[in-house]
């Protein structure tokens, strides 16, 4: 009996000294701040005629030591990055330029990170009308394998901005060659979505070329997904 009590009481102490805290907790997204989403940055200090330095800003976000900055220019997908462990930072880019903006939540404790959601901005420049923003290809994700529906259908989709709010048409391209010459459809500024018709075990490739009422186009880049 005394023996008995004598293991209990051991491995209650081995339980309370050594229990499991778990994993420590995982950084969170951080909320963008500025530049806002689908605006015309025009705060920046001119460096020479054709660039300019902006302040990006966005919230702190919890269990997060430090920050990565990523600014993308969609003109020509050439990344900046930064790190920080302030909220804010600063870069050069392109004057007359669209770009696309998000933040990565890092903790050395943790061996994950959060992403923010992606913001794009044209920085401002000398025209007086913007080119659309590329379409942001959202389903089927680039790489993906995805299942057709009952009508042997995959349904396209995207999204779409615009500075000055004046998107005429989304066209579709779609083929199962890269780049996809095709054209399968015209959408209006407000439907961003559309079904296509796909076979098993075949790889398909698609963009999405937005068209402004000025006729200022912009080309959203390829994806591609395999269909099972």
């Amino acid at each position: 009996m005394i023996r008995n009590l004598i293991r209990l009481s051991i491995m209650a102490l081995l339980v309370s000294c050594g229990g499991d805290d778990g994993p420590p907790p995982a950084p969170e997204g951080a909320m963008l701040v500025f530049p806002e989403e689908n605006s015309e940055c025009t705060t920046g200090t001119d460096i020479n005629q054709t660039s300019t330095q902006i302040t990006f800003r966005w919230m702190a976000s919890n269990n997060t030591e430090s920050y990565t900055l990523s600014v993308v220019n969609l003109e020509t997908n050439v990344p900046q990055n930064i790190s920080t462990t302030t909220t804010s930072a600063s870069l050069t880019i392109t004057k007359g330029t669209p770009f696309a903006w998000s933040v990565t939540s890092r903790n050395s404790d943790s061996d994950q990170v959060a992403s923010s959601v992606t913001w794009l901005f044209y920085n401002a420049g000398s025209q007086t009308t913007y080119t659309p923003f590329p379409a942001q290809l959202v389903k089927p994700a680039s790489g993906s394998t995805v299942q057709k529906d009952i009508a042997n259908e995959v349904v396209l989709e995207w999204s779409g901005a615009d500075v000055d709010n004046d998107i005429d048409s989304f066209e579709v391209f779609f083929s199962e060659v890269n780049p996809p010459s095709t054209s399968v459809g015209i959408t209006n500024s407000t439907t961003m979505e559309l079904p296509v018709g796909v076979e098993s075990g075949t790889t398909y490739y698609w963009r999405v070329l937005t068209t402004d009422l000025e006729g200022n186009t912009s080309d959203s880049g390829v994806f591609d997904f395999k269909v099972l």
